[in-house]
């Protein structure tokens, strides 16, 4: 849409369905009568209603917690609204329709249609697709009809879609079909966390992920900074300075942030089990020093006293099982060396912990830690830089590969005008894409199976009778950091 819009009348619903237009939730309303494709009007969010149903049973449960935010009342009679829609289709629907499959694509409940057509015997569905305005629009509400003029027109001139094309077409043409949803787990998990969404920034997190792996948002996912990134730019800082304690406490969050896990990262106690600096347990025990210094030479004190508090408090046995890890600024002397290295214990610094655990925060679960244990268990030992380094460069390599593949399948279906794509056609279309690495068929079809789960949600998948029949679609981009 490229030609300005002229608004001059709006559409009255109640104020949870157009905060369910707004969000994504739905892209459809039962309107009162038949309204033409191509008809334009902006959504005014009103209370009066004369639904046939109380509210808790006339909407699904999805749309029980819906914040609704999307209007300004001024008071009883006037609000201020802020988004249009274009009518993209209407249809009219019988009672032969599959009410319970609608339902799970709309936001009423199967009892409520059933009830509408009860009393209309049909149902016009029109089909909407939403705009945000430029500018408030203040709305007189004195008519019971549902549309009404404005008295305060505008003119839009760039429209701005809430969902995109590629979405409100997918969203669409599964409203069209009826075709059983996907993934009702999916909906249900984020109607449980709608309220927590609001307050807690963890929750929005996921509340947004799960919205544009559903469809609901189009949103392009921001480089949102991690809330942890500020004490993680301290674990350097502070290993390289005199402060013992505060660093001893850095690492212990650094290796809670890594996923692992035990009564030795505590990180608010002022020293460790038995004298022990950190000690984890789970996935796998790793037990640790810290040496924070200015500028003096890492001593040999430091790994002897790791192999000393180590051995006695978790005796022989425990011990000779764990990965020996020391944390620590400064270069090591060469006895330090030399205990560290026949005693297969791994000294990095501050600077490379603080690249693991940025990594971390910036690509969450990116850091194996079983692929960690493989390199930590691993010649050489002492100064263990290098092969920790290449590992952290092994984890970018891989998220720098699953990125340019669902920017891939992204081209590939605006370009050739598709809405999913198989995975030979994909693996064809890769290497004309000057791709970072060469990669087989099979193992292009195991990452993108990767990239589509729920956990993930980059892209999409239609399940085919074998591997090579699955297909896949564009949900949202992994953005390299």
């Amino acid at each position: 849409m490229s030609e300005s819009v002229f608004i001059d009348q709006a559409i009255c619903l109640l104020d949870q369905e157009v905060e369910a237009l707004i969000q994504g939730r739905t892209i459809a309303i039962i309107a009162r009568m038949f309204i033409d494709p191509g008809r334009q009007f902006a959504l005014c969010p009103t209370n009066d209603s004369t639904l046939p149903l109380p509210l808790e049973r006339y909407y699904n449960a999805n749309l029980k917690q819906i914040a609704v935010n999307n209007a300004v009342k001024i008071n009883s009679e006037r609000v201020l609204i802020k988004v249009w829609a274009k009518c993209e289709l209407c249809q009219v629907l019988d009672d032969t329709e599959p009410l319970d499959i609608l339902s799970k694509y709309t936001i009423w409940s199967t009892e409520a249609l059933k009830e509408i057509l009860l009393q209309h015997h049909y149902i016009f569905l029109a089909y909407l697709r939403v705009y945000e305005l430029d500018e408030l629009i203040e709305v007189s509400i004195t008519s019971t009809s549902q549309f009404i003029p404005l008295s305060q027109s505008t003119t839009v001139i760039e429209p701005k879609p809430v969902l995109n094309d590629r979405t409100f077409a997918q969203r669409k043409r599964q409203l069209e079909k009826l075709e059983p949803p996907l993934h009702n787990e999916l909906e249900e998990l984020q109607s449980a966390i709608a309220s927590l969404a609001i307050s807690q920034p963890a929750a929005k997190q996921l509340d947004d992920d799960i919205k544009v792996f559903l469809g609901w948002s189009s949103d392009k996912p921001k480089n949102s900074l991690d809330l942890d990134l500020p004490w993680i730019h301290k674990i350097a800082e502070v290993g390289n300075s005199s402060d013992g304690h505060t660093f001893e406490k850095l690492v212990r969050r650094g290796l809670l942030k890594l996923g692992f896990t035990g009564s030795g990262l505590n990180p608010d106690a002022m020293g460790g089990a038995g004298g022990m600096d950190f000690y984890a347990e789970q996935p796998y025990p790793i037990v640790g020093e810290c040496k924070a210094t200015k500028t003096e030479k890492v001593p040999d004190g430091t790994p002897a006293q790791l192999l000393k508090i180590g051995m006695n408090h978790l005796g022989k046995f425990k011990y000779d099982n764990s990965i020996k890890l020391i944390v620590a600024a400064g270069e090591l002397n060469f006895y330090a060396s030399r205990t560290a290295t026949e005693n297969q214990m791994n000294v990095i610094s501050p600077e490379t912990l603080q690249k693991l655990v940025e990594l971390q925060a910036h690509y969450k679960n990116s850091i194996n830690l079983l692929e960690l244990k493989q390199c930590l268990q691993q010649a050489p030992f002492g100064l263990a830089e290098d092969k920790i380094n290449t590992y952290i460069d092994k984890v970018e390599q891989s998220i720098r590969l699953r990125s340019h593949i669902v920017q891939l399948v992204k081209n590939y279906l605006e370009n050739s005008g598709i809405e999913s794509a198989g995975v030979e056609s994909l693996h064809g279309a890769y290497f004309g894409s000057h791709p970072p690495q060469p990669i087989k068929t099979p193992e292009m079809h195991e990452i993108l199976i990767e990239l589509s789960s729920p956990l993930t949600g980059y892209l999409g998948r239609i399940k085919g009778s074998d591997w090579k029949s699955d297909r896949f679609y564009f949900l949202r981009d992994l953005p390299m950091n």
